[in-house]
C-alpha cells in the first residue's frame, strides 16, 4: 500500500488547528515577530500590513493566517489565486469585506496578471477602478474600499512578481519543523483526538512527518485506525512502527513516490543531471508537482540537488538505492619533516 499526499487534508481536521499563538507550536522567530506586529496594530486600532507567507506544502500558511485573523479579532474571507478568474469576481470579494477584515488568498502566485494589476490599487490605496460601457463611452468609477489586510500564501516565492511582492509589509517564510516540534504537535492532535500515544511511539511519527504537520496529524490519524482495529487503549511504539510500515512509509518518511523518484535518478539516469521535466515524464506526475511537492524535501534531506543542468542525486541519495560508490581516495602522505 502506499501512501497517498491529499493537498485538501488540512480542511479534513479543523479541529487540529491551534487557534492563538500561544497555541502554535514551531516557526518560534516568525510567530515572535508576527505576535509584536498584530498586538501593535491593534495597539494603533489600524488593520495589519499585507502579510505574504510561503514554503512547501503542509507547514500550516492557513493556519497561521487564522490565527493572526483570531488574534486581530477580524473577520476572515478564504479564496485562492486559481479561484478568482476574473475581474469581477475580485470586485466581488473585495466589496463584500469590512473594514478591519482579513483576506486571505491561498496559491497567489497563480492569480491571473490582469486580477493581480487590479488588485494592486486596492492593497496599496484600497480602492478599486471599474470600468462602465465599452469602446469610446467607457467611463470609469472608483469604488472605495475597507482597509483590510491581505495574507498571501505562496509554495512558489519565485513566480511571484516583483510589483505584487513589494505590496507586502510583512513577508514570511515557513521552515521545516524539528521531530521534536512535531511530536508535541503528534501529542496536542492526540489529546483533542482523546487517545493516548507513548512518547517513543509520537517521535517515531514525528521522525517519518517530512518535516510537516499536515503529514504528522495524517499519520496519527490512520494510525488511530490501527489502534481501534487492534482493540487497545494506547499508541505504542511497535503499533506506531507497524501502522507507518503498512503505509509504506520508511524512517525517513520517504513513502512509494519518493523512493521512486530516487531509484529513477540514481538507477536509470545515472545520478544526473536530468532535467526535471524528463524525471516527470518518467515518474508520470506533471513538473510542478515534483518541484513542489516531492523534491523540497528531498533537498532539505541532502538527497538530490538543483543544478542549471538539472537534477542531481548526491552521495547519500546513490546509497540509499545501493549503488556501489567508490572509496575515497586516501588523504596524499606528509613528510615528518615538514
Amino acid at each position: 500500500m502506499s501512501f497517498v499526499r491529499d493537498g485538501d487534508d488540512e480542511r479534513l481536521d479543523p479541529a487540529l488547528r491551534p487557534t492563538s499563538f500561544d497555541d502554535y507550536t514551531g516557526q518560534s522567530a516568525m510567530k515572535r515577530r508576527m505576535s509584536v506586529a498584530v498586538r501593535a496594530a491593534r495597539k494603533r486600532g489600524e488593520p495589519l500590513d499585507h502579510v505574504l507567507m510561503s514554503g512547501p506544502p503542509g507547514l500550516g500558511k492557513t493556519t497561521m493566517a487564522t490565527i493572526i485573523a483570531n488574534e486581530l479579532g477580524a473577520t476572515m474571507h478564504t479564496t485562492s489565486g486559481p479561484a478568482i478568474d476574473k475581474k469581477g469576481e475580485l470586485a466581488a470579494i473585495l466589496t463584500s469585506i469590512e473594514e478591519g477584515d482579513v483576506l486571505f488568498i491561498d496559491e497567489i502566485h497563480r492569480l491571473a496578471p490582469a486580477v493581480e494589476e487590479n488588485l494592486y490599487p486596492a492593497m496599496e490605496d484600497f480602492h478599486f477602478d471599474v470600468f462602465l460601457g465599452e469602446g469610446p463611452h467607457a467611463r470609469s468609477l472608483r469604488l472605495s474600499l475597507p482597509r483590510f489586510t491581505l495574507i498571501g500564501a505562496t509554495t512558489r516565492t519565485g513566480l511571484l512578481t516583483s510589483p505584487l511582492r513589494a505590496r507586502f509589509g510583512i513577508i514570511e517564510r515557513l521552515e521545516y519543523y524539528t521531530t521534536e516540534e512535531l511530536a508535541l504537535i503528534v501529542q496536542r492532535s492526540a489529546r483533542r483526538m482523546d487517545i493516548v500515544v507513548a512518547d517513543d511511539a509520537a517521535t517515531e511519527m514525528a521522525r517519518r512527518s517530512r518535516g510537516t504537520p499536515r503529514t504528522a496529524n495524517r499519520l496519527l490519524r490512520r494510525v488511530r485506525d490501527y489502534m481501534e482495529v487492534e482493540g487497545v487503549d494506547i499508541v505504542e511504539l511497535d503499533l506506531a512502527r507497524h501502522a507507518m510500515n503498512e503505509l509504506d512509509i520508511d524512517d525517513r518518511g520517504f513513502d512509494a513516490m519518493d523512493r521512486r523518484y530516487l531509484e529513477l535518478l540514481c538507477l536509470r539516469f545515472s545520478g544526473g543531471p536530468v532535467g526535471v521535466e524528463t524525471l516527470a515524464a518518467a515518474i508520470g506526475e506533471p513538473s510542478h508537482t515534483l518541484e513542489d511537492v516531492y523534491e523540497p524535501y528531498l533537498i532539505q534531506q541532502g538527497f538530490i540537488q538543483r543544478t542549471p543542468r538539472g537534477r542531481v542525486a548526491t552521495v547519500a541519495a546513490m546509497r540509499y538505492c545501493g549503488v556501489d560508490l567508490p572509496d575515497p581516495p586516501p588523504p596524499p602522505e606528509t613528510d615528518d619533516h615538514d
